[in-house]
């Protein structure tokens, strides 16, 4: 496999340096995942883009945050795993949700395992989900809007779930503690 580098704000690409400083202003520091995702400025400014929306969606963190750990336990993504169960505690989501996610385990919270439920089979069913999904998911007081935010969801975590696959992201130490394995 090819050998990726983690960039910094300092050794990136010129045309990634810009996104890296605004991050470090933003968090303290560069995100292993943004700094190998540095390579090409059009994935990480995509990407930062992307999440910038998702950020507006009726969703609230918590649910977001159920997305992310649901899409990246499929794709089997330990760092983004580790990320969002970070995430999740900062987004006040049960711990039990969050171990339920992590172990690709339902969920007691029959709302957010509907959620996790949809995502997992938009994924898996690569968007051809049966009527009986969409019904389940609206049923559970869901939104036709919020079938675009998964599809949204969806769509970030595999820039990143990819990402990590292919560069062999570190974990970043704020996120060491939660490390995944899938077994």
């Amino acid at each position: 496999m090819a050998d990726f580098n983690i960039y910094g704000v300092e050794d990136a690409p010129e045309a990634s340096r810009p996104v890296l400083e605004g991050v470090k202003k933003r968090y303290g520091f560069v995100p292993n995942l943004l700094g190998g995702m540095a390579e090409s400025n059009i994935a990480l400014t995509s990407y930062m883009e992307l999440n910038k929306k998702l950020a507006e969606s009726t969703l609230t963190p918590a649910e977001q945050q159920v997305l992310f750990l649901a899409v990246s336990y499929e794709n089997k993504c330990a760092y983004c795993m580790a990320a969002h169960t970070a995430g999740g505690k900062r987004a006040e989501l049960p711990d039990d949700v969050i171990e339920a996610l992590r172990a690709g385990s339902s969920l007691n919270d029959s709302k957010l395992n509907s959620l996790a439920n949809f995502a997992r089979n938009m994924l898996n069913k690569r968007g051809w989900v049966d009527q009986e999904d969409i019904d389940d998911f609206l049923g559970a007081g869901y939104t036709k809007a919020n079938i675009f935010d998964v599809i949204a969801a969806i769509a970030a975590k595999t820039i990143s779930n990819y990402t990590n696959h292919i560069v062999g992201t570190p974990f970043d130490d704020s996120i060491s503690k939660f490390k995944w394995d899938e077994s």
